[in-house]
């Protein structure tokens, strides 16, 4: 399966199970496989035949500082069935979330999830 990439895409969100978090929000780093067929727009080419990744990015953006959640599981799910609800076209979706700034003490790059949803899911 063909898939379209967006990679480290960044936002600023209100998400967390700490009232600190909700408060302050921080950094959250996403990426996003999305899983279709692209044999027709690699012949068409036309944006139509496709998942027009800038309509795909907006959604995300709009989930991530628009919503709050508790869990990034909660967040990574919202994700994942806002872009397959808006792309019919989408087969599957792996969404990860990376949390740089989470509330844990200790040494880390960031504390994440990765969710992969597809139709049946």
């Amino acid at each position: 399966m063909d898939k379209i990439i967006m990679k480290n895409l960044s936002f600023y969100g209100y998400h967390g199970a700490l009232k600190e978090e909700n408060v302050l929000g921080q950094k959250f780093f996403i990426d996003i496989d999305m899983y279709v067929d692209l044999k027709n727009a690699g012949k068409s080419d036309d944006v139509n035949d496709t998942v027009h990744y800038g309509i795909a990015y907006d959604i995300v953006k709009d989930v991530v500082e628009n919503k709050r959640f508790n869990l990034i599981e909660a967040l990574g799910e919202n994700i994942a069935q806002e872009l397959l609800n808006k792309f019919n076209t989408i087969s599957e979706v792996n969404v990860l979330i990376r949390k740089p700034e989470a509330p844990v003490n200790g040494i880390y790059d960031y504390f994440g999830v990765e969710i992969r949803r597809g139709r049946n899911d």
